[in-house]
């Protein structure tokens, strides 16, 4: 696996917390975490709205044949037969591409952060799990060029933390939300060594 330990948000994949999934569960989490990855660098390599449009489009139209019809998903592209292998007609990751699509769209600081909010929503709910607002709101923060508008979104993620049993049976999940809360809380700085401290001890005790 990956070492994905100075990854620009904290990331599912990362082996630190991949060990509080359940064996059965790991490939789909990396296939799904990896589609967000895919996401993100459209998103960043979007130079013009309309080109990322019609590249999201077509990965909507992808998890609709994911969803509906697996067996009809194209061939040759590596993470489709990850996501056909692990997900095919067992869920709708649409909501994804809608929530990158918006912040993709966004034009004002409300509707970014509802964008971020709703992709860390969407993400951790297919990663069987509630909560995801204030993770979204980092994985926003990190990739806006404007710092006035990452800094915004830095503080929207430093609001108040979710309850510990908002994340029950989701002991990768409540790592994540810790991980983005501290990363928030220096405004996007890395502490490596800080990060990885908290990563053991919320994956240990759960706090």
């Amino acid at each position: 696996m990956a070492d994905l330990s100075e990854h620009p948000y904290p990331d599912i994949r990362d082996p630190r917390v991949m060990v509080a999934v359940p064996r059965e569960r790991r490939a789909a989490m990396a296939a799904l975490w990896a589609l967000a990855e895919r996401l993100t660098k459209l998103l960043a390599d979007a130079t013009e709205p309309l080109i990322g449009q019609i590249k999201l489009a077509w990965w909507r139209d992808m998890t609709g044949l994911l969803a509906a019809d697996p067996a009809a998903l194209p061939k040759g592209e590596p993470l489709l037969a990850e996501l056909q292998a692990t997900w095919g007609g067992q869920g709708d990751l649409a909501p994804l591409v809608d929530a990158a699509e918006a912040l993709l769209l966004a034009e004002d600081e409300a509707t970014r952060a509802e964008a971020a909010r709703a992709f860390g929503e969407a993400l951790f709910a297919l990663s069987g799990g509630a909560g995801g607002a204030r993770w979204g709101l980092l994985w926003a923060a990190v990739q806006q060029s404007d710092a006035a508008a990452a800094r915004l979104l830095f503080a929207e993620a430093r609001g108040p933390a979710p309850r510990r049993a908002e994340f029950h049976g989701a002991r990768a999940l409540l790592m994540l939300d810790r991980w983005a809360a501290a990363v928030a809380a220096r405004d996007g700085e890395r502490r490596w060594r800080n990060e990885g401290l908290l990563l053991f001890r919320v994956g240990l005790f759960g706090r």
